[in-house]
């Protein structure tokens, strides 16, 4: 068992170490690459996994369903302990609620279980990324940006993989490769771009940053355990859920902060504490589980 979390956690972590140091060394402009990642790559992976033959979202909706409560659950979890500890809950709700279902979830569910678990993870991936866009203006300055959604190339992609899904239609092989090859160097440029993002991460309040290293994992943990004993989910499908609430705060967390003013140095702690913790949390969940 530890030999088989090992294997599962290793490549992960180990990517992430490699675009850490390679970011403390020479502090590279990943701007580029990320804005090919979020336009070109990304979206080929979402599309080439939801209209591929092996998901089908019929079957998976009670599992896709079961996003919405793990995020906006964590959030109202994470409200009332943001009280009781002293802190802002606009600062602490949101890195709780959105976790690393793209750098880290992907790649990890796609190792824990094979190509059977890339259709739920893109759903997490696609749900929360929404419910992030709407969700945190609104939580910190009281706005929804429905009109910038609808332009992000991840939702017309997703669009177009939901509607090849559901009408059956049978694209045409070669462009179903095209799409798989754009989308697997997607899972390796997230990766070690989440290395890269926290080599320049300030770690400053570091006790804001370990309740929500700590919060984050526990509370999706809670809520997936419970919402997939009371939907019924079958066995595989509890426990990919299981594994995306284990999941430690997602990087976008720190950019809205910084977007909005919204203390981004203590957030930037809870992701650079969050993801140094996930050396914990990850493995204790995929014991819990496999």
């Amino acid at each position: 068992m530890l030999l088989r979390i090992l294997g599962i956690v290793f490549p992960i972590f180990i990517i992430i170490l490699v675009g850490y140091v390679y970011g403390r060394r020479h502090n590279p402009d990943m701007t580029v690459a990320n804005t090919l990642n979020m336009e070109i790559f990304l979206p080929a992976l979402i599309f080439s996994a939801l209209a591929g033959k092996t998901f089908n979202l019929g079957a998976n909706l009670p599992i896709t369903l079961g996003t919405l409560p793990v995020v906006l659950g964590s959030g109202v979890l994470a409200w009332p302990l943001a009280r009781l500890f002293g802190y802002d809950p606009k600062t602490l709700v949101p890195p709780v609620m959105f976790n690393n279902c793209g750098n880290m979830g992907i790649p990890l569910l796609l190792l824990a279980y094979g190509d059977q678990a890339l259709g739920a993870a893109v759903i997490f991936l696609l749900v929360s990324t929404l419910l992030q866009f709407l969700i945190t203006p609104w939580l910190v300055n009281g706005h929804l940006q429905l009109g910038t959604l609808w332009r992000e190339p991840f939702v017309l992609a997703a669009l177009l993989g939901v509607i090849v899904s559901v009408s059956e239609v049978t694209v045409w092989a070669p462009v179903m490769t095209a799409a798989r090859i754009l989308g697997d160097i997607s899972l390796g440029l997230m990766v070690f771009s989440l290395g890269v993002r926290l080599s320049n991460t300030p770690m400053n309040a570091w006790k804001i940053g370990t309740v929500g290293a700590i919060a984050t994992p526990l509370t999706g943990m809670l809520i997936a355990w419970g919402y997939g004993v009371l939907a019924g989910l079958k066995p595989l499908d509890q426990d990919i859920l299981f594994i995306f609430g284990a999941l430690p705060p997602a990087v976008t967390n720190f950019i809205f902060a910084e977007r909005y003013n919204q203390e981004p140095d203590k957030v930037a702690s809870i992701v650079m504490i969050g993801n140094a913790a996930a050396l914990f949390f990850v493995p204790l969940a995929l014991a819990l589980r496999l």
